[in-house]
């Protein structure tokens, strides 16, 4: 999908997982975030953007296309290809009052940063016995779908959620894109918005003016009384898929979804899998090591004696990301995968 076309091409059918309402206005993910970007700027003047080719070409998937033209170039800043720069100028500008956006292009670049991530900003509060704030809001485009291969592909949010400081967000359509990144920028401590690229066109309803979804709480999608299915990110879409075709089979799925990462709303989660007494975790990150792990593990160590059977997990397998569209499609999870999971528990 090319910066061109993200705004195109969009789903009308996809329902929010949030609140959608087919009479109101509807907006694309991609959209959201520019249209975001802009109205917090306007009303902010220490809001500020930058990134690489974020100014001139709107970021590599065009999702911040027009802030330039309108803000002008010291606020919407066109950087060298240097992430670990680009994150300590966020990470200095935050520190000094500002409130800096700064882009990663893809994900898997946050591993060039990671110094500047996990030992700079990650710690700066901390180490300055609260004394610092830093209102730093990281944008980077994470998962598969798009054959961009193995070193732009990947979902490491897992890495990021181990590091105390940071709150790590994902949202699954464009109305947690609004709520969620408007947020991020109030937050006065380092947020990492991760940004689903096979996403951008889907559509769904979204207020016009600017509202905030809190951080650290998790959304019930769907209730049900057979299966708690906790899906994040774009798994959100394949969990809603399994769980219409398990309503035909017998099979009533609770879906939650819970939008940040870390914090972790675990008390919806334990709420849900005390209902249901069954456990289903899909995320598109590799399986090994994943936050779904951690999240199986809470949901052990606080509602065990709920659990009539062991807790499931779908998830990528430990695998490089391949660049063939063919092999891609066999590697992120789906709706039938997860259908094939729920069917085991019972």
């Amino acid at each position: 999908m090319s910066p061109d076309n993200i705004f195109e091409g969009a789903n009308e059918d996809e329902e929010s997982s949030s609140e959608s309402n087919p009479s109101e206005r509807k907006l694309g993910y991609g959209a959201a975030v520019v249209e975001t970007m802009a109205q917090i700027m306007r009303e902010d003047e220490s809001v500020f953007l930058a990134g690489e080719d974020v100014g001139a070409h709107g970021g590599v998937f065009g999702y911040f296309r027009g802030l330039q033209p309108e803000f002008g170039e010291d606020r919407v800043v066109d950087t060298p290809i240097a992430e670990q720069a680009i994150i300590g100028l966020g990470i200095g500008a935050a520190v000094q009052g500002l409130r800096p956006v700064v882009d990663l292009m893809f994900m898997d670049f946050i591993c060039v940063a990671m110094d500047q991530i996990a030992n700079q900003a990650a710690k700066l509060k901390y180490m300055f016995g609260g004394g610092a704030t830093l209102p730093l809001t990281i944008t980077t485009a994470g998962g598969a779908g798009l054959s961009a291969a193995a070193q732009h592909s990947q979902s490491l949010e897992a890495m990021l959620c181990h590091i105390p400081g940071l709150k790590v967000v994902m949202p699954s359509d464009a109305y947690e894109v609004k709520g969620l990144l408007t947020s991020c920028i109030r937050e006065d401590n380092p947020t990492v918005f991760i940004i689903n690229k096979r996403k951008l066109a889907d559509t769904c309803h979204v207020p016009e003016e600017l509202f905030e979804i809190p951080l650290g709480e998790g959304h019930v999608i769907r209730e049900g009384s057979d299966v708690t299915v906790v899906a994040i990110g774009r798994m959100v879409d394949e969990a809603k898929k399994a769980a219409e075709k398990l309503s035909g089979e017998g099979i009533d799925c609770e879906l939650i979804n819970p939008r940040t990462v870390q914090p972790l709303d675990i008390d919806l989660i334990v709420e849900s899998v005390s209902k249901t007494g069954h456990a289903v975790i899909v995320h598109e990150a590799v399986r090994f090591g994943g936050i779904g792990a951690e999240i199986a593990s809470q949901i052990q160590e606080q509602a065990f004696d709920y659990l009539d059977a062991p807790i499931g997990r779908v998830a990528a397998p430990f695998s490089p990301i391949p660049f063939s569209p063919a092999l891609e499609k066999h590697y992120v999870p789906d709706a039938e995968r997860i259908v094939t999971s729920i069917k085991n528990l019972f």
